[in-house]
């Protein structure tokens, strides 16, 4: 009885967390689908070209980033607000890109979290879906400096998903695998 309570109450709260508007798997494309499934593999093999074939510098910024285990999104825990944010991008034409630290901001409007980078050329918008108690998805969809803004499932050519996990007090993690364009794996990493 009391296992059961349990996983109820942390359904409840996982199911609490970051609802946006309809089920993720019925919003997910199957290429995004699939990008998911195979997320493990393609992350494992992107970080394995980039710890052979990255400086020593950009390799540290990458485990700094990628360091931590994932915590749990609590109900008391609030991530609204403006981040201080940097692209890695890791395996493919080149094996290790690090970009300098942009701003994002994470903000709620009643269906759930938002996020959107506001600097810097490559931009992303869009929101949180509940994966698990420590875990999130990103629906959203990429755009250049100049662009209006678009939403997932506008263009699939620019849509993005990726895994979302916080890996400190002030720090997330964005881990998108297979990327449509320059790598393997986009790592966002959101500080403050």
């Amino acid at each position: 009885m009391r296992k059961i309570i349990f996983s109820l109450l942390v359904f409840a709260t996982a199911t609490s967390l970051a609802v946006a508007d309809g089920t993720l798997d019925k919003r997910l494309t199957p290429f995004d689908k699939d990008r998911l499934a195979k997320r493990d593999a393609s992350i494992a093999s992107a970080l394995a070209e980039a710890r052979s074939g990255g400086s020593d510098e950009d390799v540290a910024i990458l485990d700094a980033a990628l360091a931590g285990k994932p915590l749990p999104l609590a109900e008391a825990y609030d991530p609204t607000g403006n981040w201080k944010c940097r692209s890695i991008k890791a395996g493919g034409a080149l094996p290790l890109t690090v970009y300098p630290w942009f701003t994002c901001r994470i903000s709620e409007d009643g269906t759930g979290w938002q996020f959107e980078k506001l600097t810097g050329s490559q931009r992303t918008k869009g929101m949180f879906y509940t994966l698990s108690s420590n875990r999130l998805a990103y629906l959203g969809a990429g755009y250049v400096t100049g662009e209006k803004p678009r939403v997932y499932g506008q263009d699939a050519k620019e849509n993005q998903v990726a895994v979302v996990e916080r890996r400190g007090k002030n720090k997330l993690v964005f881990l998108f695998p297979s990327p449509q364009y320059e790598s393997k794996l986009d790592v966002l990493v959101l500080e403050r």
